[in-house]
């Protein structure tokens, strides 16, 4: 009669294998990337009389994509090898591109008329900073870099979470 395998029971109190924190990581790029929106919509806020059209496609595009890194980069390292966090991180760098350039419409209207502005600016038309993102006033379609700016974001948090996430070694 052959021996059977050796068969050791789960001990209660043992952590699984897997490591990382991946809500963690979500939250804590959420917080980083509405800091990073901030930020950038005080920088239009403080340049929007001086600025291209070219100029503010590029700092748009620099925006999404430091604001995808950094994501990525918390994301990886906090989270690990969660594949929902990666997914989480790009949808939250994504956002906060969008945001980003969103939130910079009320501070505009704010500073170039008036406070009192702003709030007839939500009473009839809230949603226009949303459509000022997607529609290119200068000819009359749809400004393709506002799209391109989602992407890019999504993609640098992506890549950088799963190349940090994949580095680290599992517990």
């Amino acid at each position: 009669m052959q021996p059977a395998p050796h068969f050791q029971a789960p001990h209660f109190g043992q952590r699984p294998t897997a490591s990382g924190h991946p809500v963690g990581a979500v939250f804590l790029a959420f917080f980083i990337s509405v800091i990073v929106s901030m930020i950038y919509s005080g920088l239009i806020l403080a340049t929007y009389k001086d600025l291209t059209l070219t100029t503010a496609n590029a700092l748009y595009l620099g925006h999404a994509l430091l604001n995808g890194a950094i994501v990525g980069a918390l994301v990886g390292s906090v989270g690990h090898r969660n594949t929902g966090a990666w997914i989480w991180g790009a949808v939250i760098a994504a956002l906060a591109a969008f945001f980003g350039y969103a939130n910079a419409w009320p501070l505009i209207l704010a500073d170039a008329q008036s406070p009192g502005a702003v709030w007839d600016m939500v009473r009839y038309d809230a949603f226009l900073p949303a459509r000022a993102w997607w529609n290119d006033e200068s000819s009359g379609g749809v400004d393709w870099f506002s799209p391109l700016g989602l992407l890019v974001a999504a993609a640098a948090a992506w890549g950088l979470a799963y190349l940090i996430g994949n580095k680290r070694r599992q517990v």
